[in-house]
C-alpha cells in the first residue's frame, strides 16, 4: 500500500491533507477525519494501529505499513495504558524524513475499547482492543459449553461498548450440538448465538456478513478455543498458526502471541488477540448488568431496592430461582460477578487515592524548596 512515488517527495502536511488511501477498507470514517483533522495541521498523517505487542506498534498509514515508536511526549502524559496505543487505535503519527522510524503523537479518542483487569497487577486495567463494532465470544463445544466463562465474557463485551456475538466452534467434535447451542442461549439473552466448523468452513458466512461496512470485530475466548482457525477459513490461506489438533481430543491451541488486525476479503477487519486463561472485571457493573438483564429486571420487584438476593424477605430473585424460572447457578454467578467487581472497584480507589496522595507529598517538598531557597520560608 505504497503511495506513488511522487507523493512521497512531498512535504508530510501536505499528504495529511490528502485523503489516506487504503485506509477506509479498514475503517476510516468522516468521524475519524473529524477528529484527525486538528493533528493533520500539524503535518502528521492518519494511521491504524495494526498489530501490538510488549510496548510496540504496527500501523498502516497512507505511506505504508510500518513499525511506529510512541513518541516522549504521549508517554509521558500517559496515566497509564488506557492513554497508549493498541491494536485498533486511530493515531496520529509523525513520518518526518528525517525520522528513524514514525513517531505516534496521539491517540484518537476512542468509539469503544474492550479492557479486562490486569492479571499481572493488584488493580488498573488492559485494552485488548480498540475502535471496535462487534466482539466475537469464541468458545469450543467439543466438551458441554463453560457457560460461567461466557457469562463473564458477555459482561466485559457489553461493558466495551461493542455487539457481542456468541461463536461456538468445534461442532463436529460435539456430542449434541443443538444441546450445547441452547444451552449458551439460554443464558446469552438477545446475544446472538452462531455455530460454526470453521476446518470445513461451515457457518464462517454468519461471520463476514456481520463485518460488512467495513466493520471491526475482535476475537476473544481460551487458547484452543478456534479464534485462528476462523481467520484462516476466512482468508481461505493458513495465515494465523496454528498447532495441530491432538487425535485423542481433538483439541489444539493456536499460537497467536500478539494482538492483530487483520483484513477480511469482502470487506470488514478481524482483530485477533492470544488465548487468554483469565478475564478479569474492571470494576464497572454496567457490563454485568446487561449480561445478566433478567435477573436485573427480577430484581426490580423486590421488597428492598438495596436487596442482595441473599437472605432478605420479599426477594423476587430468590423467588425466581425456587420456582426454577432461574437456575441457581446463574444468580450464583451473578452475585460472584459483582462481588469481584466492587473489590477491583475498591483497590483502583485506594491507588488512586495513594497516587494522589503522591503527587500532593511531591508537590508540597517542591514549594518547601522554593520558599526556602528564595528566602520566602
Amino acid at each position: 500500500m505504497t503511495p506513488p512515488e511522487d507523493e512521497q517527495s512531498r512535504p508530510s502536511s501536505e499528504v495529511a491533507e490528502s485523503p489516506p488511501a487504503g485506509l477506509e477498507e479498514i475503517g476510516y470514517s468522516q468521524r475519524w477525519s473529524e477528529l484527525f483533522a486538528p493533528h493533520g495541521a500539524l503535518g502528521h498523517v492518519p494511521a491504524r494501529v495494526i498489530r501490538s505487542n510488549r510496548g510496540s506498534a504496527v500501523v498502516l498509514s497512507p505511506r505504508g505499513v510500518a513499525r511506529a515508536k510512541v513518541a516522549g511526549a504521549l508517554r509521558k502524559h500517559a496515566l497509564g495504558p488506557l492513554d497508549l496505543p493498541t491494536v485498533g487505535d486511530w493515531v496520529a503519527v509523525d513520518v518526518a524524513p528525517d525520522l528513524e522510524v514514525p513517531l505516534i503523537h496521539a491517540v484518537l479518542p476512542r468509539a469503544s475499547a474492550i479492557v479486562r483487569g490486569d492479571p499481572n497487577k493488584t488493580s488498573g486495567v488492559q485494552i485488548m482492543a480498540a475502535n471496535i463494532d462487534v466482539v466475537f465470544i469464541v468458545h469450543p463445544i467439543a466438551d458441554p459449553p463453560n457457560l460461567r466463562r461466557i457469562e463473564r465474557e458477555l459482561s466485559l463485551s457489553w461493558e466495551s461498548g461493542a455487539a457481542p456475538v456468541i461463536v461456538l466452534t468445534k461442532a463436529d467434535l460435539s456430542s449434541d450440538v443443538e444441546a450445547a447451542r441452547q444451552a449458551v442461549a439460554s443464558i446469552a439473552l438477545e446475544t446472538d448465538v452462531l455455530v460454526t466448523n470453521a476446518r470445513a468452513a461451515v457457518g464462517l458466512g454468519q461471520i463476514t456478513e456481520r463485518l460488512t461496512g467495513h466493520r471491526t470485530a475482535v476475537l476473544i475466548g481460551p487458547s484452543g478455543a478456534g479464534k485462528s482457525t476462523i481467520i484462516n477459513g476466512l482468508l481461505g490461506e493458513q495465515r494465523q498458526a496454528t498447532r495441530e489438533v491432538r487425535v485423542a481430543d481433538g483439541r489444539g491451541r493456536h499460537t497467536t502471541v500478539a494482538r492483530e488486525l487483520v483484513q477480511i476479503p469482502g470487506g470488514g477487519v478481524l482483530i485477533d488477540t492470544p488465548g487468554l486463561r483469565s478475564l478479569g472485571l474492571t470494576g464497572s457493573e454496567e457490563g454485568i448488568s446487561a449480561a445478566f438483564a433478567d435477573i436485573e429486571e427480577l430484581a426490580r420487584s423486590c421488597r428492598f431496592a438495596d436487596c442482595t438476593h441473599d437472605h432478605e424477605p420479599g426477594c423476587a430473585v430468590k423467588a425466581a430461582v425456587e420456582s426454577g424460572r432461574l437456575a441457581v447457578d446463574r444468580l450464583v454467578s451473578y452475585r460472584k460477578l459483582l462481588l469481584e467487581s466492587q473489590v477491583v472497584a475498591a483497590k483502583t480507589d485506594a491507588r488512586a487515592r495513594a497516587q494522589e496522595a503522591r503527587k500532593e507529598k511531591i508537590l508540597g517538598k517542591a514549594i518547601k524548596n522554593y520558599k526556602k531557597q528564595s528566602g520566602r520560608g
